[in-house]
């Protein structure tokens, strides 16, 4: 009987000393006071890098998980026939300098001639006058110097004509060379490669998607809190991240960003009740600073848990200070 009374004692003291540990661990999982927290994911912004023309692809210089500076080629589109069009309208223009390489000896003979004409005109002109040439021996040569003025002024005239052609020239091969440019598709900021969704000899329309990358200068968390919290939030107000894989690491944000509606009531509600039933969405920025420390970790898709101060005045517990990975 002893035993058995003894074996009930302990049984009895092992329960209410796990009884009390479980309530000691609900009390200090409480919410602290003047601090709001909800769950949410950690994410970032996706860029989807894309042809701008149709064609195939050349190659695909990156792998999913690479990491990729702003700027750097991630696939080459094929760009034959454009080689092709840019030779023939370099040629062009070569075409349209020379020809005004002509058109300027053309202006400088024309000048001549209109020189050559005034003077026999002018000496024609003075020797009828003193009787030795007829009226027209002078009608004659005063043709003569017209026609060469008329000449000369389309001689004139050819000079900005072989300066329109060129620069329509140079322009065709500026646009072909800013498309074999755009056939290079780059970052167009860093990023993680996410994913490959095309491969080498795929063709794709205008648009097709090559490359995902995921921007991780710009990483946050969305969470939703009541009414009565959203209202209390400022813009800028710090903020504190905890992540469910690494719950032993607290991270700094700052609020960038409260929500006007309500997100979860499509319809006007008319009661206090209802209205203190709402949620609003909240995102939680990670500053770009601490990211580029940490680009190597940064995760998107983690869940975790977000915290904001809603009371004037409150300040973080000893559990939500600052605590990063070393």
């Amino acid at each position: 009987m002893n035993k058995k009374l003894l074996i009930v004692v302990f049984v009895l003291l092992a329960a209410g000393g796990a009884g009390a540990l479980w309530w000691q661990n609900s009390l200090g999982a409480a919410e602290p006071v003047g601090v709001s927290s909800s769950n949410g994911r950690i994410e970032a912004e996706r860029i989807e890098v894309a042809t701008k023309l149709a064609g195939r692809i050349a190659e695909v210089v990156v792998a999913e998980g690479d990491w990729v500076e702003a700027g750097q080629l991630v696939a080459q589109m094929e760009t034959f026939d454009l080689d092709a069009q840019l030779h023939a309208a370099q040629a062009a223009v070569r075409l349209a300098e020379q020809q005004k390489l002509q058109a300027e000896a053309l202006l400088r003979q024309r000048k001549s001639e209109v020189s050559t004409s005034k003077a026999e005109y002018v000496r024609v002109d003075k020797l009828t006058k003193d009787g030795f040439y007829s009226e027209a021996k002078s009608d004659a040569q005063r043709t003569v110097m017209d026609t060469a003025e008329a000449a000369l002024a389309a001689a004139e005239a050819g000079i900005p004509l072989a300066d329109a052609n060129i620069a329509a020239a140079e322009a065709s091969v500026e646009r072909l060379q800013s498309l074999i440019s755009d056939a290079k598709l780059t970052a167009p900021r860093a990023g993680r490669v996410q994913y490959i969704l095309a491969h080498t000899g795929e063709v794709l329309a205008a648009g097709g998607r090559v490359v995902t990358l995921t921007d991780l200068s710009d990483m946050y968390m969305s969470i939703f809190l009541p009414s009565g919290d959203a209202a209390r939030l400022a813009i800028g107000s710090e903020a504190r991240i905890t992540l469910d894989a690494i719950p032993e690491y607290v991270i700094p944000a700052t609020v960038t960003f409260v929500a006007s509606t309500a997100q979860f009531t499509p319809r006007s509600v008319e009661t206090q009740q209802e209205r203190d039933q709402l949620m609003f969405r909240v995102r939680l920025t990670i500053a770009p600073e601490l990211l580029a420390d940490y680009q190597d970790r940064a995760r998107a898709g983690v869940p975790g848990v977000g915290y904001v101060l809603v009371e004037e005045g409150a300040e973080w517990p000893a559990n939500l200070a600052v605590h990063l990975p070393q």
